[in-house]
């Protein structure tokens, strides 16, 4: 039981190390953005950024230890709205927004030599969670400023379809964690968690 955050670049080398040494294993994966109680859920293990777990759970990282998170926008809407300079002109700005299922959208929280500040943009569009990867189209097309992680960004940023705002702002934060019961684990799920341990990862 995955976030769709992770889907796009976390997990794929990952299953592919592990589809080639248990070629028989099957996996199958849900997304959901919320938290889940994976044991009612009928799910062997979950990935969360930084949730509360159960008790009976044991968490380890799983990709990088620490993401980015960038604003970014394209040439045509900062010609036409103009480049922030600070956060606070955000809050002029038309943004592309994501909203947990069901929940509150998810915040833009820049940092900045110790300083944190909590923006409010104008919402342009508000796409599901789920369909986190699919805002950089939007973005590209120029219906506004994008808060999404850095790594994502960076074939826009080299060919110029999107260009980085406020880089001096972005944040970073914990990475992900494979979470799963503490009284079984499935021979599967061993192994799978021999290859997220050995896997070499950013500090």
């Amino acid at each position: 039981n995955v976030p769709g955050s992770v889907m796009p670049d976390i997990l794929p080398p990952l299953l592919a190390a592990y589809r080639t040494q248990h070629p028989g294993v099957e996996v199958e994966l849900t997304v959901e953005s919320d938290p889940v109680d994976i044991v009612a859920a009928g799910c062997d293990a979950g990935i969360r950024y930084g949730s509360v777990l159960e008790q009976d759970m044991i968490s380890i990282p799983i990709g990088p230890r620490r993401q980015q998170m960038a604003l970014a926008a394209s040439p045509a809407y900062l010609e036409a709205h103009g480049v922030p300079q600070v956060p606070e002109d955000l809050t002029d700005h038309d943004a592309i927004r994501y909203r947990l299922d069901g929940g509150p959208l998810l915040s833009w929280t820049l940092q900045c030599k110790g300083q944190s500040v909590s923006v409010e943009p104008k919402n342009a569009l508000i796409l599901s969670v789920g369909a986190l990867d699919t805002g950089l189209r939007y973005a590209e097309a120029g219906l506004g400023i994008i808060h999404t992680f850095r790594n994502w960004l960076d074939d826009d940023f080299e060919s110029g379809k999107l260009l980085p705002v406020l880089p001096d702002w972005w944040p970073d934060i914990e990475g992900p964690h494979l979470y799963y019961p503490s009284r079984f684990a499935p021979t599967p799920l061993r192994a799978f968690i021999e290859i997220c341990q050995a896997t070499p990862v950013e500090a």
